[in-house]
């Protein structure tokens, strides 16, 4: 199960996860980016109470870091040991801007 709680700040648009982001909860998440989309220039994504992502939750990290490419960019916040550890693993950490 995947909690997304969604707040703006001015033209930036904070994504808060919770729970697992995986093969079953990947497709809700990748809707709500692509909704935020249109109106966001930036976009914040708050693991903080994500517990677990696979590879097709990445896939959507991936997705979403390219779609914002030229605009206020994709950033990564409070994310944990476990899901730091494959960011780390992945390269992730390498390609995506986390803070």
């Amino acid at each position: 199960m995947l909690n997304i709680h969604q707040t703006a700040e001015n033209e930036k648009t904070i994504l808060a996860l919770a729970g697992r982001l995986d093969t079953v909860t990947a497709p809700e998440l990748e809707q709500k980016i692509k909704e935020a989309l249109p109106s966001a220039s930036a976009l914040t994504l708050d693991l903080e109470n994500l517990e677990y992502i696979s590879s097709a939750g990445l896939r959507v990290l991936l997705a979403a870091q390219k779609a914002l490419t030229g605009k206020g960019g994709l950033t990564i916040t409070h994310a944990g040991e476990a899901i730091m550890e494959i960011f780390e693993v992945t390269g992730f950490s390498d390609i995506l801007t986390i803070e």
